[in-house]
């Protein structure tokens, strides 16, 4: 299978999971709502925010447009920079790093333009898909569905901390999607191998003069 297809089909299978699970979450619980998959430290706890990832926002009606504006320019800088990877025959690793950063983007996109336009409120009720009074919002103004909660260790700040003394502790805190963990896992990738994905390339030219240098030696 060529690089290519390996991309597209990478893409493709982190975009259905994603908006499946979304949609399961959505259509079957209500903002706030929690389900114990393993105890007290893996949950899927129903939220939803602005598009960032793992609950981050930008506050206001202007800062959702402009951000998801914003992650629809990146995706499309990202896309070309991926086909180019693909053109010079680039470290198959890399490629399908940014396949993964593409398709969460893509993945988080998808809600921020269709969502508010094709699902009802969750907040106090399950929502429904294509109700007939309307969306809750108008295009780009959707918000993105998150459902993992990894509260693997709670306690309290020890006292004397900066800033936090005395307040609860909660790791991880943070509630995400798939789109989210593809984009962190393609990020970490590429700071891992990035001396063997970005190591500069060893032209003909200059290897066939430092085998003549050897062989003078």
């Amino acid at each position: 299978m060529s690089i290519t297809k390996k991309a597209i089909f990478l893409i493709l299978g982190v975009l259905l999971i994603d908006q499946v699970l979304k949609i399961v979450i959505k259509t079957n619980m209500t903002i706030g709502e929690e389900v114990h998959v393993i105890g007290n430290w893996f949950i899927l706890h129903f939220t939803e925010n602005n598009g960032m990832a793992f609950g981050l926002d930008l506050p206001g009606n202007n800062g959702k447009i402009f951000l998801t504006l914003f992650r629809i320019v990146a995706i499309t800088g990202i896309g070309f920079y991926m086909r180019n990877l693909i053109r010079i025959e680039s470290t198959v690793g890399l490629i399908l790093a940014v396949a993964l950063i593409f398709a969460g983007a893509a993945g988080n996109i998808i809600d921020s333009i269709f969502y508010g336009m094709i699902f009802n409120d969750s907040w106090g009720r399950v929502a429904s898909i294509f109700p007939e009074g309307g969306g809750y919002a108008t295009i780009l103004q959707g918000r993105v569905v998150d459902m993992f909660y990894f509260p693997i260790i709670r306690g309290t700040w020890p006292e004397w901390f900066p800033w936090w003394g005395g307040n609860s502790l909660v790791f991880f805190r943070p509630v995400f999607n798939i789109a989210d963990s593809a984009i962190t896992v393609g990020v970490s990738i590429i700071l891992i191998w990035q001396k063997r994905f970005f190591a500069e390339p060893i032209l003909p030219e200059k290897n066939a003069q430092e085998e003549k240098v050897s062989a003078a030696e």
